[in-house]
């Protein structure tokens, strides 16, 4: 069980579940809501997959944060080039506070 799955008291999809995850954000977009949060959790053992993040990004216009076993810049890198527009790393950052510039010189590497 995740923290996510434990504070929110949900049930996570299943991790190759592109199209429910698609089709949750979708309804969610239909509902009104602002933003979508894929979240693996915090300190998940897999981050949240690019093809998800691809499905989701095909599926609704809205601002999308993903979250959750981001562990290095190749990941954020992915996730990013998947249609991210906003990453949430936590965990992997207080067990490694060097992490974070390497996290930073990637992104902006990416961008020039």
């Amino acid at each position: 069980q995740t923290t996510v799955s434990y504070m929110s008291n949900t049930t996570p999809l299943p991790y190759q579940k592109n199209d429910v995850a698609a089709a949750t954000a979708m309804a969610g977009e239909l509902l009104g809501l602002k933003v979508v949060y894929l979240d693996g959790g915090s300190g998940a053992q897999m981050p949240v997959s690019a093809s998800m993040v691809r499905a989701v990004r095909q599926a609704v216009e809205l601002p999308m944060m993903v979250g959750g076993g981001i562990r290095s810049a190749e990941t954020l890198r992915e996730l990013f080039a998947a249609g991210a527009d906003l990453a949430v790393v936590g965990t992997a950052l207080e067990q490694d506070p060097d992490l974070l510039p390497n996290l930073v010189a990637n992104t902006i590497a990416w961008n020039n």
